[in-house]
């Protein structure tokens, strides 16, 4: 059984300095886990090179927040996963908010994907809905569609790379979380439909995204479906990235 994975998204924020300072601060707490969770940050573009010379090939991933669809070439202000081979461990992709304010569409996602495999990095698949299509009762639907479209022609011996991270879109940046419950009665089905696909998804780790915190980390990574989870504001403050950390560790012992 896998350890469970957490990642910090730092979206649009930090300044250099203030990027080590919260790396040196993340890479402190990785070690006191001594190897009981796995943990990856995702700092903005412009830092990602110096933040992992900084660390190395060390216990704290190096992760990006996004890539191109395309290769390289002709492209004014694409960044490509061929580029980011040298200095990240894994790339977020089909990120909510990626889908929602630029456009990206299933098919723009699963060309990201394949591009991230092809350099042999680490792809996070976000899927999520948003509260419309909850409401309307159609979140597994729309989930399983996003999933199933993103993984269309994906290679099975490259599941260990794989991670998927559900999103409920209501529940980010506004401090509403999902309840645990809802959390992990939607990873249980994100599981029943990877196996379905692939016959055994044991190698994919399941993420929880959604204004996860430290004061609901325990709750919902003691649920068996939830994996890990996908972090955002929480991640940008040590203590509280720190205990969401600790958490993981202490359900690890039990």
């Amino acid at each position: 059984m896998t350890p469970p994975l957490l990642i910090g998204n730092w979206k649009s924020n930090t300044s250099y300095t203030e990027a080590v300072s919260l790396v040196d601060a993340s890479l402190e707490a990785v070690i006191a886990a001594d190897g009981k969770v796995w943990v990856g940050v995702t700092p903005p573009f412009p830092w990602l090179m110096a933040l992992r010379e900084r660390l190395g090939q060390g216990h704290l991933w190096i992760g990006a927040q996004n890539c191109s669809a395309t290769e390289m070439g002709a492209y004014t202000g694409e960044v490509t996963a061929s580029m980011l081979k040298d200095c990240v461990t894994f790339v977020i992709v089909g990120h909510s908010e990626r889908r929602a304010y630029y456009g990206e569409t299933d098919d723009v996602v699963r060309a990201k994907v394949t591009r991230v495999l092809e350099q042999d990095l680490h792809a996070v698949l976000c899927v999520g809905e948003v509260l419309e299509q909850r409401q309307a009762g159609d979140a597994e639907h729309v989930v399983k569609t996003q999933l199933l479209a993103a993984l269309e022609g994906y290679p099975e011996d490259k599941l260990y790379r794989l991670v998927v991270a559900y999103e409920p879109v209501w529940a980010i940046g506004t401090g509403v979380a999902a309840t645990a419950e809802d959390a992990e009665d939607m990873c249980a089905f994100i599981r029943g439909v990877l196996n379905d696909r692939f016959g055994d998804s044991s190698d994919i780790i399941i993420q929880y995204g959604g204004s996860a915190n430290e004061k609901n980390a325990a709750e919902l990574l003691a649920k068996p479906n939830v994996g890990g989870l996908l972090i955002g504001g929480a991640s940008l403050k040590p203590d509280a990235f720190a205990a969401m950390i600790q958490a993981a560790v202490s359900l690890s012992l039990i």
